[in-house]
């Protein structure tokens, strides 16, 4: 079983993850802003990876560190437990449509970390949290991760419906890249027989 917990405190928060890469999809989500639990729980179903995650911080003065330091630690517990990545699949892309809206995730677990996040909003917030700070998550969780990320909402008028879809199109890519490959479940997917150099 890959697992892993990572803890994380500063001034400003206190985060502890654990994951269960080969999990169900069940979760335990306090992070003390209620929109972003809700899309830790879609994280966590879609890609079945089981996530327990609890966190701490000033958010009487706002939400921005605790959603980037909880990105970074969610990353960092999917980088620790996929260790040296021997016999994953590596890539993995999804297309999620939710109503009227469609979103797409690509990925690439490659050790260099790198954000393209084409998602646009028409409101300032879904619930309390303010829509700026999804594209700080998707940043904090890439560099955690290491992992090439590009997210992109094809179209969609709904604002929750186009976070979500991106939630969970990451999600479905996730589960993807992260499957052994009964192929090659000895082997790194790379030429280079490791996976975190700057170059393929």
């Amino acid at each position: 079983m890959r697992k892993a917990t990572i803890e994380r405190t500063t001034k400003e928060t206190s985060v502890s993850a654990t994951i269960n890469l080969d999990g169900d999809g069940i979760y335990d989500v306090d992070t003390g802003i209620g929109f972003l639990d809700h899309m830790m729980e879609q994280l966590s179903r879609h890609s079945l990876i089981d996530l327990t995650l609890k966190a701490s911080g000033d958010t009487h003065i706002d939400f921005h560190h605790t959603v980037e330091d909880v990105g970074i630690v969610v990353g960092q517990a999917i980088k620790d437990a996929l260790g040296d990545m021997r016999g994953i699949t590596r890539y993995g892309n999804a297309i999620i449509p939710m109503d009227e809206t469609c979103t797409r995730c690509s990925i690439d677990i490659s050790g260099r970390p790198y954000t393209v996040f084409k998602v646009n909003f028409s409101r300032d917030k879904l619930g309390d949290m303010d829509t700026e700070l999804f594209v700080e998550w998707f940043r904090a969780f890439a560099g955690g991760a290491g992992i090439t990320l590009h997210v992109e909402n094809i179209y969609g008028d709904n604002n929750h419906h186009i976070i979500e879809s991106s939630y969970k199109a990451l999600a479905r890519a996730l589960r993807q890249a992260i499957e052994i490959d009964p192929r090659k479940s000895d082997a790194i997917p790379s030429t280079k027989g490791m996976i975190g150099d700057k170059s393929d």
